[in-house]
């Protein structure tokens, strides 16, 4: 492979999160180290994510309400409520519960924002829909947390400082990094740092779980089952109910991504770090299926034409 194909290849988002994967299975010895960095690394992933969110999206509020609220419907009512639904109904396990608990209350995976764009959804609803979910998650992470947990190892106060650490605090910095300019010098490297920031994540999640993963399939059957019917069957049940409310396609590949995909590396951390290495294993599936169903829908794309919302 020539060297422009190696670059090629270690700058590919999906190429990296299989990596991930990949690694943390075969060569699992580092992650128990690594642990410590989890919610440090999530913050950095936030602030650079977050970089791409211009401030002229705040200058008219009143334009930002429908698509904000329509975000924390799709990533709480909708897919929370689902993932929730689900896993009472056929997870047993404490652990296991409590992963897909912290699943549903984090906020929309940021890589709703990267993937609108691939599939040519509607890209300011999508940005708008996931600000509004990562807004809503301050208050809805916390009481969500607290009221369906049936043991806390934090009390509320932490929970909330967790959650400045994570969210506002990132949201905040790179609110810094536009007035000073400085995304100029970032943004032809905060794309690779993001995704191999992505990778140290998946990577100790699934390395800290190698044993399980490997040597109980049949424990994780019911994890996987709930991570396919929250991505793949429920963005089909949204595509059909949006074009049955005659829904434009963009957007409706918008309502897909903000309603099929959540933070997985947030909850995964979460898990982590106040919890359970058994309780990261529903969010290591997750980040898995967040990759497939990409790349099915990137398929499904291009057999349409173009044309997504034609399930």
């Amino acid at each position: 492979m020539t060297t422009a194909g190696i670059k090629r290849l270690l700058t590919n988002r999906n190429f990296i999160f299989f990596l991930s994967i990949v690694a943390g299975l075969l060569f699992s010895e580092a992650a128990e180290w690594m642990k410590p960095l989890i919610l440090p690394v999530i913050a950095l992933i936030m602030t650079l994510s977050t970089v791409g969110v211009s401030n002229d999206i705040f200058r008219a509020p009143r334009t930002l309400i429908r698509p904000a609220l329509t975000g924390t419907a799709m990533s709480y009512l909708v897919l929370g409520g689902a993932i929730l639904a689900l896993s009472e109904a056929i997870i047993g396990d404490e652990a296991l519960r409590t992963g897909f608990v912290l699943i549903a209350a984090v906020p929309p995976a940021i890589a709703v924002i990267p993937f609108s764009h691939f599939l040519k959804a509607d890209l300011s609803y999508s940005l708008i829909g996931t600000v509004g979910g990562y807004l809503s998650a301050l208050a809805l992470m916390p009481l969500m947390a607290l009221g369906l947990l049936e043991s806390m190892p934090v009390g509320a106060w932490q929970l909330v400082e967790i959650m400045l650490y994570l969210i506002v605090l990132p949201l905040a910095a790179s609110r810094l990094i536009l007035w000073k300019g400085w995304q100029r010098r970032i943004e032809p490297v905060r794309g690779v740092i993001v995704d191999w920031s992505f990778f140290l994540v998946l990577y100790a999640i699934t390395g800290l779980n190698r044993d399980l993963l490997i040597s109980r399939p049949l424990f994780l059957a019911p994890v996987v089952f709930i991570a396919f019917a929250s991505t793949f069957l429920l963005g089909w049940l949204i595509a059909a109910a949006a074009r049955l409310l005659g829904i434009r396609g963009d957007r409706i590949t918008s309502l897909i991504l903000l309603g099929t995909l959540k933070n997985s590396g947030l909850s995964g951390g979460l898990a982590l770090t106040l919890f359970s290495r058994e309780a990261s294993i529903p969010s290591a599936v997750c980040s898995i299926f967040l990759i497939l169903y990409f790349l099915w829908l990137d398929f499904r794309k291009r057999m349409k034409g173009g044309e997504l919302s034609a399930q």
